[in-house]
């Protein structure tokens, strides 16, 4: 091993911008079929204007580590219902809003309620309302006092729970002009974004809180609430504020404004040897 010339220990070869390029587009076509084998993704290459043979794709292949997995995840659509998040999606601010019911306890093991709205466009949190129980008769004024200082959205998106689909709030939201999106029984991804707004809920607030009292409750929501909106960089956002997306909009009608980033959609992973 001493008497060996340096130069050749210490080599590196330097991939080709053709080979990164190939690799790129398989990989890529391995994402959009899972199923295939390297044998197909060989004829899809040949298909697509690579002069590439079928060792090269299965050194490639290899390279990679990918291998058709014997089991497979089955996946979920997007759901029947015309009330869910992708098919009628929201086009500017206050054009849909979402609301939901999430749920804790206090110290002493008493129940907390929180009812959460959410604007799908801007993603803020125009709402975060906490009590023991909160009724039919406590969403309405919940939302008559939103109406006053955001005014009335086109559409507000929930589940089927009792409280949304009470007679009073229906009646009250078809006075205000106000048309009710619900989703598929069952189907919780159709109301994506309430249930994404919750999920950081439980996992920046609830989950690490102790509440001693329902005062306790009420004023940490409020402080978490602010800071949701003005300091909390938001993802779908392009990692900027909600507050300051929203400010961004000013005066902009319904639809006019640019849709805000969404992160692309999931995939079937390939599984790794």
């Amino acid at each position: 091993m001493l008497s060996q010339p340096r130069s050749t220990q210490r080599y590196v070869a330097n991939e080709s911008q053709e080979e990164m390029s190939l690799t790129r587009k398989m990989l890529s076509l391995v994402r959009r079929h899972p199923r295939f084998g390297y044998r197909r993704i060989w004829a899809l290459l040949r298909s697509e204007g690579f002069a590439v043979n079928r060792k090269r794709v299965y050194r490639l292949w290899r390279q990679e580590g990918l291998k058709v997995p014997q089991k497979q995840r089955k996946r979920r659509r997007l759901g029947r219902s015309e009330n869910g998040i992708v098919r009628h999606r929201a086009a500017g601010k206050d054009h849909v809003w979402a609301w939901d019911f999430i749920h804790d306890r206090t110290e002493d093991g008493r129940a907390l309620k929180w009812l959460s709205i959410v604007d799908e466009f801007t993603r803020e949190c125009l709402a975060l309302e906490v009590s023991r129980s909160l009724g039919s008769g406590d969403v309405i004024g919940v939302l008559e006092e939103l109406f006053l200082i955001r005014g009335v959205p086109r559409h507000i998106r929930s589940d089927n729970g009792p409280e949304f689909v009470a007679s009073a709030i229906r009646r009250w939201l078809e006075q205000s002009n106000v048309r009710t999106l619900y989703i598929e029984p069952g189907s919780p991804w159709e109301n994506g974004y309430a249930e994404s707004f919750q999920g950081r809920l439980r996992d920046e607030l609830l989950a690490g809180e102790l509440f001693t009292s329902l005062t306790e409750a009420r004023s940490l929501s409020q402080q978490w609430k602010l800071d949701y909106n003005h300091r909390r960089p938001h993802s779908s956002l392009g990692y900027v504020t909600p507050a300051a997306f929203a400010a961004s909009l000013a005066g902009a009608p319904v639809g006019a404004a640019p849709l805000p980033p969404h992160r692309p959609a999931k995939t079937d992973k390939v599984k790794l040897s």
